[in-house]
């Protein structure tokens, strides 16, 4: 009785469209529904709208064929399932902004029917899905609700997808077995929990990754103002030492994940959580931490600061939450001039990577991008938070 078997909401972006071609690559007809009329086009041309790795090469052998791209919200009926790529954002008090989906689901209700199962993919406060569960059942008494927690990296999906287990939860046997067995399309393990905790297992395992880059941004932050060598204390923390194999590097930690659910973790456990307060303290304050070094050596307001690279992490295109904007801003009001540069971000006020070295007094890695190891930079003064040059 339905035209395509899966309708994914808001799948024009960097979750929804992965999954869609996932999907549609192994023979579901999948139709993505987007407001974002030049992202539809694109895919509707059989082009990525962003990097993702292997997307470029499957992509238009799939469109128009198994997979359809519409800004018509009425497909949502003719889809058996409907996948919902929506999460709960905070707002500017970093509380998170649940009416702003209930608003969304509204708009939906309508185009919906008992037959078909929603499915949950974003990161949720949590309750959400209960909450959903029961504005959607007042009107369709035969719906089924699940969630599916999204747990891929950017950049990885297509090898994600199929080789993570995908957790599931919902509230009705029928509904969960369903998505189940959508799922094992992509991957063979399964695992079943109840709906508040998928929602607190996406949580908790964000803030545990957002946790763990503060601790090395803190120790590299203490080392720094000590005039220790942090690139000598991270090797002899971590070579053959296994208790220290989990230990990541300093760096920017940004993106559109770590902190919002790290931030909705604080707002569920009334403001309890005090790990999760101060690692976004210490990931947050990394960019005003460089300044201030850089107040102690240089004048800066008679040198110009270039800031290579520009999105929130290497080989990517993706600038959302991206602390070298950060940067950017503080030294706009700090230094003499600031220049850009990023080969993966168009922006007509960023100059070549040649050029800002250049032109440049001191250069700042902002992202570690691999063409960075192999620059000139004709003895600048570089800042590479990263170690990505092995300085």
């Amino acid at each position: 009785m339905f035209k395509y078997d899966i309708c994914m909401i808001g799948g024009g972006g960097h979750v929804g469209l992965p999954l869609s071609i996932a999907f549609a690559d192994k023979g579901k007809n999948v139709i993505i529904y987007d407001s974002n009329l030049s992202t539809i086009d694109m895919i509707g041309r059989g082009e990525m709208p962003f990097m993702e790795k292997g997307c470029e090469e499957i992509l238009p052998r799939l469109i128009n064929k198994k997979l359809f791209v519409s800004t018509e919200i009425s497909v949502i009926r003719e889809s058996e399932f409907v996948i919902i790529i929506i999460g709960t954002p905070v707002d500017r008090y970093l509380n998170p902004a649940f009416p702003m989906m209930k608003r969304t689901l509204l708009e939906f209700l309508p185009y919906m029917c008992n037959e078909q199962v929603v499915v949950l993919r974003s990161t949720v406060y949590p309750g959400t899905s209960e909450k959903i569960n029961h504005l959607l059942k007042q009107d369709y008494p035969g719906i089924g609700v699940c969630f599916a927690c999204e747990r891929i990296l950017e950049g990885k999906a297509l090898e994600e997808l199929f080789s993570l287990p995908q957790v599931i939860a919902g509230f009705e046997k029928q509904s969960i077995d369903r998505t189940a067995d959508l799922f094992r399309l992509l991957t063979k393990e399964i695992i079943i929990t109840g709906a508040k905790e998928a929602e607190l297992l996406k949580l908790f395992t964000n803030s545990w990754r957002y946790i763990q880059f503060a601790i090395a941004n803190q120790f590299y932050m203490i080392a720094e103002e000590y005039g220790a060598d942090f690139k000598q204390i991270y090797h002899a923390m971590t070579h053959n030492y296994p208790r220290t194999q989990g230990f990541p590097r300093p760096g920017f930690t940004a993106g559109p994940c770590l902190f919002k659910d790290a931030m909705q973790l604080s707002a569920y456990s009334n403001n309890q959580f005090y790990l999760g307060h101060s690692a976004m303290l210490v990931n947050e304050g990394l960019p005003n931490f460089i300044v201030k070094q850089m107040e102690h050596k240089y004048d800066l307001s008679s040198i110009t600061v270039g800031i290579l690279g520009m999105t929130f992490k290497a080989e990517s295109d993706d600038i959302r939450a991206s602390l070298s904007y950060k940067l950017k801003k503080i030294l706009e009001f700090k230094a003499g001039r600031v220049l850009c540069s990023d080969p993966y971000v168009q922006d007509e006020e960023f100059t070549s990577e040649d050029e800002l070295i250049r032109l440049c007094d001191v250069v700042i890695i902002g992202a570690p991008h691999k063409k960075y190891k192999d620059l000139d930079y004709h003895g600048k003064e570089i800042i590479d938070v990263w170690n990505h040059l092995n300085r």
